[in-house]
C-alpha cells in the first residue's frame, strides 16, 4: 500500500468507529458533517458566516495595516 491509499483507509476506518459510537451512544448520526470533512480532506462546499461586527473589526484592522503602511 502506498501513503494515500493508507490515509484512505485510516479515513474509513475512522468513519465507521465513529458510526459505532453513535449508535452505542443512542445518537444514531450515520454520517456527520464532522465525518465528512474525514472524507473530503477537510474541504467543504459550506460557507461560514461572519456577524457584522466581525467584518467591522475586520475591516478596522486592515486599514490600520494599510495606513502603517503607507507611513513607512
Amino acid at each position: 500500500m502506498n501513503r494515500p491509499e493508507i490515509i484512505k483507509a485510516l479515513d474509513e476506518e475512522i468513519i465507521r468507529l465513529h458510526q459505532v459510537r453513535s449508535l452505542l451512544q443512542g445518537t444514531q448520526t450515520i454520517f456527520s458533517p464532522e465525518l465528512a470533512k474525514l472524507v473530503t480532506n477537510g474541504h467543504s462546499n459550506s460557507h461560514r458566516t461572519i456577524s457584522a461586527e466581525g467584518r467591522r473589526r475586520i475591516a478596522e484592522a486592515q486599514k490600520r495595516r494599510w495606513a502603517k503602511q503607507k507611513r513607512k
